[in-house]
């Protein structure tokens, strides 16, 4: 048992520096906190006891005990709830033993926020229980899989967020953004007479227009004339070409192709004539200032999310639709960057999203680049050279280009093509060599013999094939496209095996695309390297990966999203080995298997006597059951056979 213990005490050590932890066995380097141990014996004796181990993050205190078998994890008092602190409790189980140290800690120093944490179990199948400990007592909290969320960087946010249930500033803020993309919506319908898909585009020209308040636009020009070179349309389509010009978006059969799509702004009447119920402004400048006040600045920030891609999502869901009569789903921001971290995107990389959507991987993957490297003249070339994008709908097309704008790239290099018709050894050479592919394709346009070639595979197919050897691709499709089952399917999967690599593949949360109902996962590939028979493909259940849906706001991280993300990371990139094939199986693979964890799974769970005898309970319930119930006959047909 000693060893056993030891065993997982290293594990939990090994997790502590993955989060950058420094964590002390046998006592504690601060000073205070290890005079305070040399009295706090299990025993209660007032001799010295130590945890396993205690470290001191911010202004909080973590204490840690640590039990090799999960039966150990607590023990409670008559009541079923409350935790004991009697001796045999406290040497025995390991919340209480975090728990009497954790109270003993806050008795005899002047820290008064406790995290204890009760770590029961080995390597592969354990539970790591914190509590919150101060003077008013203690609160159970979700169990974790790693530090991350009592990291430097992340404690005060958990203790804010779970302890004292405050709304974190980003929810506050993403659900102030989507009350006001709800607000529009209802204008652009009401007062503008605007289809689902003119919306975002309405908004996106306006965007551009606003950028140039920088130099010489002012929303006080749009008096609502109405001569038709002067109208609020003509004004606003005049300084939102300024501003494509002032970006140097080209080449110009690109910019042509944007403005086509925004002309709607001043060849519209409805948009253009003044509203008495408006204050005697046309609809476009109504909808201007009440961007210009409301939206603008989170729109052309430099986070990660793509405000504009909600926005599409908000207006399409609002009209009654989800966009998937077109294939169209796009992908939330937590994904995107997922994909980042997945591939170990570096600033050197050169990225292609064939189907770009409104520019949601591209935005992820410039931001995380940009993130890793300070160097102006790097910056400035991965914004003009190393961001590639198609997209095949010209409004789509329309709106990632304002959204790059709006990010101060307008060299990012976007097409408005057909993916498909396009020549992947040409692709492979744009800008130097692409190194990565990230892609979310249209989902079910593969509905017959005649469109089998829109499917999903072919789309990875050919993504694969576009991109340098060596390089990395991340898609994210409808588990039915893993499984492949038809003929068709399993010669692409054996054509994909034949020339790339299946590094993975990771089944996700069935909320990830909330309101559209597609259940997703992610496949990543290494190209252009043919996989070896031998090679191990990791196969990964995440559908617990802490979003939940709340009321108006969609899908939301939790405070369990950081810890669940680390440790897929750490499993995926081989820095944990020791994992419950409940969550992950390595194994070889063939282009006839399902390429989805469901298919490889296997309890690797040994049973406990508890687990042998509830299942004979639940057989004998069910034998009297049928006896019962006057089917005694099925069991005596059994002894008849055997005796026979």
């Amino acid at each position: 048992m000693a060893k056993k213990e030891a065993n997982f005490d290293l594990y939990i050590h090994d997790l502590l520096v993955e989060a950058g932890i420094q964590a002390d066995t046998q006592g504690s380097n601060i000073i205070e906190i290890n005079n305070a141990l040399k009295s706090a014996s299990k025993h209660k004796t007032g001799n010295v006891g130590f945890p396993e181990y205690c470290a001191v993050v911010n202004d909080f205190v973590l204490v840690m005990e640590d039990k090799a078998d999960r039966s150990n994890l607590c023990a409670f008092e008559d009541d079923g709830t409350t935790i004991s602190l009697t001796v045999q409790a406290t040497k025995h189980y390991a919340v209480n033993g975090a728990l009497h140290y954790a109270k003993h800690i806050l008795q005899n120093t002047t820290y008064d926020k406790i995290f204890a944490f009760g770590n029961a179990g080995d390597r592969k199948h354990h539970i790591i229980q914190p509590l919150f400990v101060d003077t008013n007592g203690y609160t159970w909290l979700p169990e974790v899989e790693t530090f991350e969320n009592f990291s430097a960087n992340h404690i005060l946010e958990y203790y804010k967020r779970i302890v004292l249930k405050e709304t974190p500033p980003e929810d506050i803020e993403l659900a102030d953004i989507l009350k006001k993309a709800k607000e529009l919506h209802e204008y652009l319908r009401n007062y503008g007479g605007l289809g689902e898909d003119e919306k975002p585009l309405v908004v996106s020209a306006i965007l551009l227009a606003l950028r140039e308040q920088k130099y010489s636009f002012r929303l006080d020009m749009l008096k609502g004339d109405f001569l038709e070179s002067n109208t609020d349309g003509a004004i606003l389509y005049q300084y939102l070409e300024t501003n494509l010009q002032r970006a140097k978006v080209a080449p110009e059969v690109k910019k042509a192709r944007v403005l086509n799509q925004f002309t709607l702004i001043k060849d519209r009447p409805q948009l253009n004539t003044k509203r008495e119920d408006l204050g005697n402004k046309t609809p476009l400048k109504f909808f201007a200032e009440y961007i210009n006040e409301n939206i603008f600045k989170a729109l052309i920030s430099n986070s990660n999310e793509d405000y504009l891609g909600r926005f599409y999502g908000e207006f399409v869901s609002y009209s009654g639709g989800d966009g998937q009569s077109l294939g169209v789903v796009l992908t939330p921001s937590h994904i995107t960057d997922l994909f980042c971290e997945l591939v170990d995107l570096k600033p050197t990389d050169v990225i292609l999203d064939p189907c770009c959507g409104t520019g949601g991987f591209l935005i992820s993957g410039m931001h995380k680049m940009l993130k890793e490297t300070k160097n102006p003249s790097k910056r400035l070339h991965i914004k003009q050279h190393q961001i590639h994008g198609i997209e095949i709908r010209d409004d789509m097309f329309s709106i990632a280009t304002t959204n790059m704008i709006l990010r101060g790239d307008g060299q990012s290099n976007l097409i408005c093509e057909d993916f498909l018709a396009q020549d992947p050894g040409e692709l492979q050479l744009r800008g130097g060599g692409i190194t990565v592919g990230f892609m979310n394709p249209p989902y079910s346009q593969a509905k017959n013999k005649d469109t089998a070639n829109l499917s999903e595979l072919c789309f990875i197919r050919h993504l694969l094939n576009s991109i340098t050897e060596g390089g990395r691709a991340a898609v994210i499709v409808p588990v039915s496209a893993m499984i492949g089952k038809t003929k068709d399917d399993k010669a692409i999967k054996k054509e994909i095996l034949k020339n790339h690599t299946l590094e993975g593949v990771i089944s996700l949360n069935k909320d990830t695309f909330y309101r559209v109902g597609t259940v997703p996962c992610i496949a990543v590939f290494t190209t252009g390297i043919p996989h070896p028979t031998e090679k191990k493909a990791k196969f990964i259940n995440f559908e617990d990966d802490g979003y939940e849906v709340k009321k108006h706001l969609g899908l939301v991280e939790t405070e369990r999203a950081k810890d669940k993300r680390q440790y897929l990371l750490d499993c995926w990139h081989g820095k944990i080995t020791d994992f419950p094939s409940s969550f992950m199986v390595e194994t070889t693979v063939e282009n006839t298997d399902e390429w989805i964890h469901s298919f490889y799974y296997y309890n690797d769970e040994i049973p406990t006597e508890e687990d042998f005898m509830n299942s004979i309970g639940d057989y004998l319930t069910f034998e009297f059951n049928m006896i019962t119930h006057g089917k005694g006959y099925l069991f005596e047909q059994r002894g008849d056979a055997e005796n026979a």
